[in-house]
């Protein structure tokens, strides 16, 4: 029964990083589209590609942070089920009303949720989760500061440029910036699937108790206790593979619904602007990456929008639509967590 269940969360876990690709992919693609750099299918083949390429860049430090978000050694395999399931519907439903939450904060919400349901708040580490939670704030401000001052300075440095060759740059140089966000998206996003695979590798060889001898390959996963908590060095190769192959299949799937929120729907873009917004985002995610933050990509570059916005001036922001995103972010988390308790309560019954 816990191999299968083993493999039931593989395979949900990959649901939800497909499902995480083409509801994320408008972060990358909104603002290319929408400044018609590229067609909607083109875009999404650019953003597959790099959400791909970001394996060989990225070390596993995302996925490091969630697995340590609840005390793997202490939980079980029914939490993860849960966590993971709750997590598909919120990214579901919000997909379906065309919101751009935050699939990594559902993941995380999803994952604390059950384990505090499991047992109790001693289960999980509410450190990590304060850090991630703290940036559904940070991440969106600093892209939107990043990105205001990215475009004045650009607005600034050609203010005497002709402007149709300028803008044919600008629409050059928005390849490039939605290709870093892309690799930013991927380097953050997969990996948190990798996390939640991972610790659920970990929890099925510590309740099976098999002898190092006896683990396949193909389910060594090396780590280490630091305080109790668990330290993931290597993860088997298939795992960033499927997780990557997952988010890219995903992106190609699109998700037009957000796309139009993100690209137009905030504030009127330009390639000018889709570059500044862009390179904010990526810079951001870049950074969060290397200090092993789990952000938000939507958040991220939702705020690197406003930030071009406001570079116009502060009614150019659709403030109505953004308060609405607000809302969802803030609920994200919790409402996970609830659907997620839920879900493993009634899942303990029957399995």
């Amino acid at each position: 029964m816990g191999f299968t269940l083993l493999i039931v969360i593989i395979i949900l876990a990959l649901v939800f990083d497909y499902i995480n690709g083409f509801h994320d992919a408008a972060n990358s693609i909104a603002t290319v589209v929408s400044t018609k750099v590229l067609t909607p299918f083109q875009a999404v083949v650019w953003a597959s590609f790099f959400n791909f390429l970001a394996y060989w860049i990225f070390n596993l430090n995302v996925a490091d942070t969630v697995a340590k978000t609840s005390d793997t050694l202490n939980i079980n395999l029914v939490v993860i089920l849960a966590g993971v399931l709750a997590a598909i519907c919120w990214n579901l439903l919000t997909w379906w009303f065309g919101i751009p939450s935050s699939s990594s904060h559902t993941l995380i919400g999803g994952f604390a949720g059950a384990a505090i349901a499991h047992g109790g708040l001693d289960v999980v580490n509410l450190a990590v989760i304060g850090k991630i939670a703290s940036f559904i704030v940070l991440a969106p401000i600093i892209g939107m500061v990043m990105a205001y001052f990215i475009t004045v300075i650009i607005v600034n440095v050609c203010r005497y440029a002709n402007p149709s060759r300028a803008e044919w740059w600008f629409k050059k140089l928005q390849l490039v910036s939605s290709a870093l966000f892309s690799l930013g998206h991927g380097g953050n996003d997969a990996q948190k699937v990798m996390g939640i695979i991972a610790a659920a590798i970990i929890v099925y060889l510590k309740d099976t108790n098999l002898h190092v001898d006896m683990i396949p390959t193909w389910l060594h996963v090396d780590y280490t206790l630091l305080n109790g908590k668990v330290k993931i060095n290597h993860i088997p190769e298939w795992v960033p593979i499927a997780c990557y192959t997952a988010i890219a299949a995903g992106t190609m799937s699109g998700g037009w619904k957000i796309v139009k929120t993100m690209g137009t729907k905030i504030t009127k873009v330009t390639p000018l602007e889709g570059v500044a917004a862009e390179t904010a985002g990526a810079i951001t995610l870049f950074l969060t990456e290397h200090f092993k933050i789990p952000v938000s990509t939507t958040h991220t570059i939702t705020g690197a929008i406003i930030g071009v916005g406001l570079s116009k001036r502060v009614s150019a922001v659709r403030w109505g639509v953004t308060i609405s995103l607000l809302w969802a972010w803030v609920l994200t988390i919790p409402v996970s967590a609830i659907l997620a308790a839920t879900l493993y309560f009634l899942l303990s019954i029957v399995i």
